[in-house]
């Protein structure tokens, strides 16, 4: 696989993350950049780990993981949605954006599933699994960082209603994510 496709493959697997990480941002308020990096390496890190666990899995494993990702990405995706919109609803002072340990874990894990199946499909290519891992990681990173800081800096202004709009966007993609693997979409 050549760098600029690796390039490209990396930047759209990280279009979840980048998402998730703006809607972050929504509901952090202003934000510096060494807390913007929290979500970012939690992204990169799940995004970087997954193609050498689907990568290692290889085919074995293939079938199973590839008929459920959709819906384990749902669940994930739909809870952490729900919870956001329960939170925009309480008083500004306790709905925070957390950076919790099991929530970060769920938002990491359910933005990366497509990740371990690029790893599965890398196994087949022979790709050099160290460096495409590490550019995919890389990339989610900084996307990922930067789309926390993005959302920081709109969403100060109207914290309830960005945590909500946030809410509702995790749900969303959550949606789009089970349809596409149900074949709708």
């Amino acid at each position: 696989m050549g760098t600029i496709a690796l390039l490209f493959l990396a930047v759209g697997l990280s279009m979840d993350a980048f998402a998730v990480s703006v809607c972050k941002g929504l509901a952090m308020g202003p934000v510096s950049w060494g807390r913007a990096c929290i979500p970012g390496l939690w992204f990169g890190g799940f995004q970087g780990l997954m193609p050498l666990l689907g990568f290692l899995l290889g085919g074995r494993f293939a079938e199973t993981i590839t008929t459920v990702d959709h819906w384990i990405a749902f669940v994930l995706l739909a809870v952490l949605g729900v919870n956001m919109l329960r939170a925009s609803r309480e008083e500004a002072e306790t709905a925070d954006a957390s950076l919790a340990f099991r929530e970060m874990l769920a938002m990491a894990v359910a933005t990366s599933i497509d990740a371990l199946a690029v790893g599965i499909t890398f196994a087949f290519l022979d790709v050099a699994i160290l460096p495409a891992a590490g550019c995919i990681a890389a990339v989610t990173f900084l996307l990922s960082t930067a789309g926390v800081k993005a959302g920081s800096l709109f969403g100060g202004r109207c914290r309830a209603q960005a945590q909500a709009l946030g809410g509702c966007i995790l749900i969303l993609l959550g949606g789009k994510l089970l349809l596409e693997g149900l074949g709708v979409l």
